[in-house]
């Protein structure tokens, strides 16, 4: 789950995290009476969108006067922005951050993250700010410093005379880059973050640091128990379906393809994508019912499959091990006879109770193709989409 601009610096204030002054509006009206607050030379509007790429994209404005303010805040809110990250659609802005100007004397790029193949939080730091780290990665990887955290240990002296040696600061920035340091590994911590990014990290006019921007992910699998973080989700951030799978525990993510699936166990749905792939078709999206799926788990699955305009087929692959085949067969039937499901759909089902279900199917007089295996499945799915 990923948090707005205000939203991560807001966490970052409570942690002691220098961030500068701002605050969101949803509104013209709210912006000028925010940008009243500050006493600065000019204001910088920025998008408030789950994507990045935003300065590019026009979603990031610097204005001199209130006339200037007040025309970027309009041009933003109500519009869908496009970035390079974003939905080909874009992302829709309700909401703008208005930050005064700030003196910027140079510019970091600092992030804390999970290592996953150290198994370990580790932190990446340039001194290539305000670009894209990837871009750095690929041409400059000497400007990238990479430092890996022991858990038993925490952020040690060394680790933050390292960075600091690489950023070139000053002491007083060393002992600032410490604390701020200690701050994001107990907040990325407490808060079971995934991603802490701060592009850019500057120095200021006075010489301190700040953290001009505010990127956080939190782990989906945590949310139970950050219940003030769960608050801050923006679903109209998020794809709609993907919402609504979220309600009926479902695994759900939409894909560019016009073949659905729905299939149980997570490795399983990427095998049956991959063999679609294989025999020539393309995923409408990737859809994980679970190893308890029920009668009317499989039933809003099949509502959320046909709710994509694009499906011209949907293939089902259960693999009855904790629920059985003929239990998965009738909440097929309730799924298609409930949602009226009027494109080809094909069936493979194997395991427990697997010749019930296949009789519970062939017995229900529904347009329903059965296969007898996964690659006889997805032949059969790929030439129905395309109506042979």
């Amino acid at each position: 789950m990923n948090l707005h601009e205000y939203q991560a610096k807001n966490l970052f204030s409570k942690y002691g995290i220098p961030v500068p002054a701002g605050k969101p509006a949803h509104s013209v009206k709210e912006a000028m009476r925010i940008a009243s607050e500050f006493e600065s030379a000019g204001w910088v509007v920025k998008a408030q969108v789950h994507a990045g790429g935003r300065g590019k994209a026009g979603g990031v404005k610097i204005t001199q006067t209130r006339d200037e303010l007040e025309a970027a805040v309009k041009s933003m809110l109500g519009s869908q922005l496009i970035t390079k990250q974003s939905a080909p659609t874009g992302q829709p802005v309700n909401c703008v951050l208005i930050q005064g100007l700030s003196d910027i004397a140079a510019e970091f790029y600092l992030s804390m993250l999970v290592d996953r193949a150290k198994r370990r939080i580790g932190i990446i730091a340039s001194r290539a700010g305000g670009m894209d780290i990837e871009e750095v990665a690929a041409t400059e990887p000497e400007k990238i410093i990479n430092v890996t955290i022991d858990p038993t240990m925490g952020v040690m002296n060394h680790h933050i005379q390292r960075i600091a040696f690489a950023l070139q600061l000053t002491t007083e920035q060393r002992k600032e880059l410490g604390s701020l340091l200690k701050a994001m590994y107990r907040l990325f911590n407490e808060k079971d973050l995934s991603l802490i990014e701060i592009n850019p990290l500057i120095i200021d006019g006075d010489g301190h640091l700040s953290a001009l921007d505010a990127k956080v992910s939190v782990d989906d699998n945590a949310l139970f128990r950050q219940i003030t973080i769960e608050d801050m989700r923006d679903p109209t951030q998020e794809d709609e379906k993907e919402n609504i799978a979220r309600r009926f525990d479902l695994n759900y993510i939409t894909l560019d393809g016009n073949i659905a699936c729905m299939v149980n166990g997570a490795g399983l749905a990427m095998a049956t994508m991959d063999i679609i792939k294989l025999h020539g078709g393309d995923p409408a999206n990737f859809l994980d019912v679970g190893g308890g799926a029920t009668a009317d788990k499989v039933a809003e699955a099949f509502k959320l499959i046909v709710s994509d305009e694009n499906v011209k087929a949907i293939l089902v692959n259960i693999f009855g091990g904790i629920v059985r085949c003929d239990l998965i067969a009738e909440g097929i039937i309730q799924g298609v006879t409930e949602v009226g499901v009027n494109v080809p759909v094909v069936v493979r089902l194997e395991g427990t109770n697997v010749e019930q279900g296949k009789q519970i199917l062939a017995e229900s007089h529904l347009a329903i193709i059965p296969a007898d295996d996964l690659s006889d499945a997805a032949d059969k799915v790929v030439k129905a989409s395309k109506g042979e």
